[in-house]
């Protein structure tokens, strides 16, 4: 298994509605996540400790809430708020 990231619960609901460029800024920055999450946890499959505590980033028009599972590789997008500034 690779690392991904993925909309989880009702952020997939609410990406369906949310302008393409705020998507995209959302996609970028988890793909950031990913990245480093990657780096950090090496062996995610072989983690047996807590799962680092999820966080909330500012995008340009809005947020996103994330949190990072290790042992299923995945960062996922719990929630997505589209502002529009």
């Amino acid at each position: 298994m690779s690392w991904k990231w993925e909309y989880a619960f009702g952020a997939e609901e609410a990406a369906r509605t949310a302008p393409g460029d705020f998507l995209a800024e959302v996609a970028r920055r988890a793909e950031e996540l990913v990245r480093a999450a990657e780096a950090f946890h090496v062996h995610g499959r072989a983690h047996d400790g807590l799962d680092p505590k999820g966080g909330d980033l500012i995008v340009p028009g809005g947020m996103f809430t994330y949190q990072v599972v290790v042992r299923s590789e995945r960062v996922y997008v719990v929630q997505i708020t589209y502002l529009g500034f």
